[in-house]
C-alpha cells in the first residue's frame, strides 16, 4: 500500500499559513500592507490580548466590490499582478495573493467593506479559508478586516505563542516601520483600548519621527539626499554623538517598503567606525526610490529582502552621500546633569494631536480627521521643525560639488589651558562661549595618529624599517600558508617577511612607527585580525590602523606639558574629525557655564 498521501486543501492552507503567518505582529503587517495597496491615508490599528484574541485594521481605501470579495480569499488570488511578467515591475507590497488566505484558514475572519460607487456596504464572515456568510450593511468607504482567535484551530502553533507584551512589542515593532515607511497616511495604533500612537499625516518624515521615536532622536538626526537618473536615495542619519547599542533603530526601505540589505548596512556602519565607539550602531531612515525593474522583491516568502540589479552604482551613491554629511555635520559631545524635576517628565513628549476617542462597552470611536493639539509647546515644536528643515536644507549641498569641506570651523579657536586632572584630562576654558571643555589626553592623540597611519597607509607611503637582526617566527603550516598568500597586503601595511623553512617566516622589515622592540608582537597580533572573518579590505585597514595609533599614542596617566598640550590640540585641529578617537570614543566634550550655575543653584 503506498505511503504516500495527496493532503486535502484545508490541511495544505494550514501548512502554506505558516510561511505568512507565524504570529499576530504578521496578521497586522499583511492587513496593514493591503491597506497601503488599497490607497488608504488614514488607517487605525487596534488589538486585544497581545493580538491573539482580536486584530482590527481599518481604512478609508478602496474597498472591495461583491464580487472582489468572493475571490479575496481563495490562494493566490490577487489584485496586485496578472502574470509572471508582472513580478518585474512590482509597485504594490502584496502580489502573491496569500495573504488574507492564510489568515482566514487559521483565523475567524470578519470583514466590512465599501467602494466609492456602492450604496451600501458587505459584511462578511469568513473560517477556514470560506465566506460562512454575507449581507448588506452600512458603513463608510473602506474595509475593516477584523481578526479574532488566531490559531484557534492549530493549538499547537497558538501554544508557541509568547506572553502579551511580547507580541504586542513584535507588533509594534512592525507598525513603528511600517509608518516610518508611509509618513504621507496617517496612522493610529490602539492597544486594550489604549492609543499608543497616532501619527500626522502631513507627509512631513521628521514630524513622523518626533512623534514616534522622540524629540532627542529626531534633534540628532542629519538630512541626506541624492538624485540620479535611475534612483533617489533620502532620509535622515544619525550624527556622531548619538547611537545605540543594536540594529533596532535602522530602518531602510525600498519603494516604501522595509527591507533588509546587509550590503548597504555594512556601507553605512563602516563610515561611522571612528565615529562612533566599538560596538554600538548608529541610527538611520533611508529610503531608495527605484524603477522597479531595477529590483527583486520576490527572494523570500515575507519579503523583507530585495536585490538590486545596479547594487554597485547605489553602493557608490550612497558613499559619497554619507562622506559629504557627515564630514560636515560632527560635533562635541555635550554634558548635561539630570536634576530632580526632569525626572518626573522623562520621556514625555507634548502630544502632536487631540484623541478623538471615547469609550463604551470596550470600544472607542475614531474620526479620520487630524486635530492639532493647539498648546504652546506643540506649536513652537511646528515652528522648530520649519526652522530646522530650512536650516538642514541649507547646509546640505548638492553631490555633485566635488569641494567637500572636511575640518570643521572654528574648532578650539578660542581656549585657555587650566591644567590637566588626573594626568588625562586637559581642561580648557572657553571664555567667549562660556564653557568648560574637557579633552582626553589619549583619545585626541589616537585620532591624530590614526589620520596619520591612515593617509600613509592609502598613499602607499608607509616608511619600512629593516631590521638589523631579522626576526624568524614559528607558525603552523596553514598560518605560513596564509602569509603566502597575503604578502603583498603585509608590505603594503609595512611588513617585509619572507617564508623560512617549513613551518616559519622571517621579518625582514617593519613599519617605522612599530619600533623594533615590539615588531614581532606586532606582527603576530595583526596576523591573527587578518585571519578573522573580516568581510572587505577596507575592514582590515581601519582595523590595523586604529590599532596602532591606539598602540603609539600618550597613553592615560603620561603627564604633558603645556606647551605639549597646545602641540596636542594644534595637531588635533589639523585632523578630518578632531571629535572621537579612532575607536568613535569621544576626544572632547563641553559643559556650559549655564549647566555648572543650574549644580551650584545658582540658576534654576
Amino acid at each position: 500500500m503506498s505511503k504516500i498521501k495527496v493532503l486535502d486543501e484545508l490541511t495544505i492552507q494550514k501548512i502554506a499559513a505558516g510561511e505568512i503567518i507565524e504570529r499576530p505582529a504578521s496578521v497586522v503587517k499583511e492587513l496593514v500592507e493591503n491597506s497601503l495597496d488599497a490607497g488608504a491615508s488614514n488607517i487605525v490599528v487596534e488589538i486585544m490580548n497581545g493580538g491573539k484574541d482580536y486584530i482590527r485594521v481599518t481604512d478609508d481605501g478602496e474597498g472591495f466590490l461583491e464580487e472582489d470579495l468572493d475571490l479575496a480569499f481563495k490562494r493566490h488570488s490577487t489584485s496586485k499582478i496578472e502574470n509572471a511578467d508582472d513580478l518585474l515591475k512590482i509597485i504594490s507590497f502584496g502580489f502573491r495573493g496569500e495573504a488574507l488566505s492564510s489568515i482566514s484558514s487559521v483565523a475567524k475572519v470578519e470583514v466590512l467593506t465599501k467602494t466609492d460607487n456602492s450604496l451600501t456596504g458587505i459584511q462578511a464572515f469568513v473560517e477556514e479559508g470560506k465566506i460562512k456568510s454575507k449581507k448588506p450593511v452600512g458603513c463608510p468607504k473602506g474595509t475593516t478586516m477584523i481578526v479574532r482567535d488566531l490559531f484557534y484551530n492549530v493549538p499547537v502553533r497558538r501554544n508557541f505563542l509568547k506572553s502579551k507584551s511580547n507580541e504586542s512589542a513584535h507588533i509594534e515593532d512592525i507598525l513603528y516601520r511600517l509608518t516610518l515607511g508611509n509618513f504621507n497616511i496617517a496612522i493610529k495604533y490602539i492597544k486594550d483600548n489604549k492609543i499608543v500612537f497616532y501619527t500626522p499625516k502631513n507627509n512631513d518624515l521628521i514630524s513622523t519621527i518626533y512623534s514616534l521615536l522622540g524629540k532627542d532622536f529626531s534633534n540628532n538626526l542629519i538630512e541626506v539626499n541624492y538624485k540620479s537618473n535611475n534612483f533617489n536615495i533620502y532620509g535622515y542619519i544619525s550624527n556622531n554623538t548619538f547611537y545605540r547599542g543594536n540594529r533596532k533603530h535602522q530602518y531602510f526601505y525600498v519603494n516604501k517598503r522595509h527591507v533588509r540589505n546587509e550590503i548597504i548596512t555594512n556601507i553605512i556602519e563602516n563610515k561611522y567606525k571612528s565615529l562612533i565607539p566599538i560596538n554600538k550602531f548608529p541610527v538611520f531612515i533611508l529610503f531608495i526610490d527605484i524603477e522597479p525593474t531595477f529590483i527583486d522583491v520576490n527572494i523570500h516568502p515575507t519579503k523583507q529582502e530585495v536585490k538590486f540589479l545596479n547594487q554597485e552604482q547605489i553602493n557608490s551613491a550612497l558613499d559619497k552621500m554619507l562622506s559629504n554629511a557627515l564630514n560636515k555635520n560632527l560635533y562635541i559631545q555635550k554634558v548635561y546633569f539630570e536634576r530632580e524635576e526632569d525626572k518626573s517628565s522623562y520621556n514625555e513628549l507634548p502630544l502632536l494631536f487631540e484623541k478623538n476617542y471615547s469609550e463604551k462597552e470596550g470600544k472607542d470611536k475614531y474620526s479620520n480627521d487630524i486635530y492639532v493639539n493647539n498648546s504652546i509647546e506643540t506649536k513652537q515644536y511646528i515652528r522648530d521643525c520649519s526652522i530646522r528643515e530650512e536650516n538642514l536644507s541649507a547646509k546640505n549641498e548638492k553631490l555633485n560639488d566635488e569641494s567637500i569641506e572636511k575640518r570643521p570651523k572654528n574648532f578650539l579657536e578660542n581656549f585657555r589651558i587650566i591644567g590637566a586632572l588626573f594626568s588625562t584630562y586637559i581642561l580648557l576654558e572657553d571664555n567667549i562661549n562660556q564653557k568648560l571643555l574637557i579633552l582626553d589626553q589619549h583619545a585626541a592623540h589616537e585620532r591624530i595618529m590614526y589620520e596619520k597611519y591612515k593617509k600613509e597607509f592609502e598613499s602607499e607611503e608607509i616608511v619600512i624599517q629593516n631590521l638589523l637582526t631579522s626576526e624568524i617566527i614559528e607558525l603552523s603550516t596553514w598560518e605560513v600558508e596564509f602569509v603566502n598568500k597575503n604578502i603583498n597586503l603585509l608590505k603594503k601595511l609595512g611588513f617585509i617577511v619572507e617564508e623560512f623553512g617549513q613551518n616559519s617566516i622571517i621579518l625582514r622589515g617593519v613599519p617605522i612607527l612599530f619600533g623594533v622592540p615590539q615588531a614581532k608582537i606586532f606582527f603576530l597580533e595583526i596576523l591573527d585580525e587578518l585571519k578573522a572573518n573580516l568581510k572587505s579590505g577596507y575592514d582590515i585597514k581601519l582595523d590595523k590602523i586604529m590599532k596602532i595609533a591606539c598602540s603609539k599614542a600618550i597613553k592615560s596617566g603620561d603627564r604633558i606639558s603645556n606647551m605639549e598640550i597646545e602641540s596636542l590640540i594644534k595637531q588635533l585641529k589639523m585632523t578630518d574629525n578632531p571629535y572621537t578617537c579612532p575607536h568613535g570614543r569621544p576626544t572632547i566634550i563641553e559643559i556650559s557655564k549655564n549647566e555648572i550655575e543650574k549644580q551650584f543653584k545658582r540658576i534654576m
